[in-house]
């Protein structure tokens, strides 16, 4: 018992402190694609609280990586117009599930932009 409880909280514990990754740092990314990948899930972002009150507007443009099953394995801002909007789009799109991007028919592992839109009147 005392060795599994042992591996046990060794694994949690290199689960807790694994780095994520970069979109830089991903590799055997598709260059093109027969088909891009399609937006499934897509829960929004957190409006900051202050901004939606002062009637603040934005957009973020998210660099991110896509894998072959939908998933999002890195992102990062490559652009905003507003800082406070940064993690709230980050977050959201950490939870994004696409469909795939397809070469050949077969599914690739791709690179792309999504703008994440703030708008104070909605």
């Amino acid at each position: 018992m005392k060795r599994f409880l042992t591996i046990i909280v060794s694994f949690l514990l290199t689960c807790g402190t694994a780095k994520a990754l970069t979109v830089a740092e991903v590799t055997d990314v598709t260059p093109k694609v027969d088909v891009a990948p399609v937006p499934m899930q897509t829960p929004p972002p957190k409006y900051p609280q202050e901004l939606r009150k002062a009637g603040v507007s934005g957009v973020v443009l998210v660099t991110l990586v896509i894998d072959e099953t939908g998933t999002v394995l890195a992102s990062e801002v490559k652009k905003s117009s507003q800082s406070e909007f940064e993690a709230p789009a980050l977050a959201a799109i950490a939870n994004w599930k696409f469909k795939p991007a397809l070469l050949a028919d077969k599914a690739v592992k791709v690179r792309v932009n999504i703008p994440i839109r703030f708008n104070a009147g909605e």
